[in-house]
């Protein structure tokens, strides 16, 4: 015959619940992952893109986040004077800068 505290620990508690403190643990564990996978890396992106746009100044190459290309014209305290063609600026909240200008693709000639 089968010991019935063996029982025990195989099934779980009489009564058919789950243990709570393993389901505890599991949600800390999940939420850790989810933390560390999502939360964190979006942190640091936010924090390198807050940091860049407090030291651009005038002459910067920049892209607005609809993905207009510009150059910076004009530092305001809350906006910055874009220039995106000879003779047309927009006024755009610093937040709309989504990054600095790389150097464009080149397309191979066939």
């Amino acid at each position: 015959m089968v010991d019935p505290a063996v029982l025990l620990a195989i099934g779980g508690s009489p009564s058919g619940e789950p243990p709570a403190f393993g389901s505890l643990i599991m949600m800390g564990l999940i939420f850790g992952l989810f933390y560390f996978v999502l939360i964190q890396p979006m942190k640091s992106k936010q924090k390198k893109l807050e940091d860049l746009v407090r030291t651009l100044k005038s002459g910067d190459k920049v892209i607005i986040n609809p993905g207009i290309f510009g150059t910076i014209v004009g530092v305001e305290d809350e906006a910055f004077q874009v220039r995106v063609d000879d003779k047309t600026k927009l006024k755009v909240l610093k937040s709309a800068v989504s990054g600095l200008q790389g150097p464009l693709p080149q397309t191979e000639k066939k």
